[in-house]
């Protein structure tokens, strides 16, 4: 089994203007969750969350025993990431299988990476 991090990004406007009381996001809260229990009926689930906007982050910054910290975000992007799925499957076919469900379901791009091994 390997480890994959589902990135789902999102236009920075969206997360800035997030309604979750409209129509078009309670569409998308039902269908997220009905794929989160997709993936957690398959034992495919380690943990998920949503993130709030880019513009609420802090970067830290070590260099020689300094530490500076700025607002963030810290890729100046129009896309940032909105929300992650980490699950754990058989090998990078199911990853994207899974990938495709979940773009759908939150009806944004998400992005695939494989953790680094031990």
């Amino acid at each position: 089994m390997a480890e994959f991090l589902l990135s789902v990004w999102l236009d920075e406007d969206y997360l800035v203007n997030f309604d979750a009381a409209s129509d078009d996001v309670q569409r998308m809260f039902k269908q997220v969750e009905a794929f989160n229990q997709e993936v957690q009926a398959a034992g495919a689930w380690v943990f998920a969350g949503g993130l709030h906007p880019a513009s609420s982050a802090t970067v830290v910054q070590a260099n020689e025993g300094e530490v500076s910290m700025t607002d963030g975000p810290y890729a100046e992007s129009k896309e940032q990431m909105g929300g992650f799925w980490v699950i754990d499957v058989p090998d990078l076919d199911t990853a994207l299988d899974y990938a495709r469900r979940g773009s759908a379901a939150c009806e944004g791009p998400v992005e695939v990476r494989p953790f680094q091994g031990e």
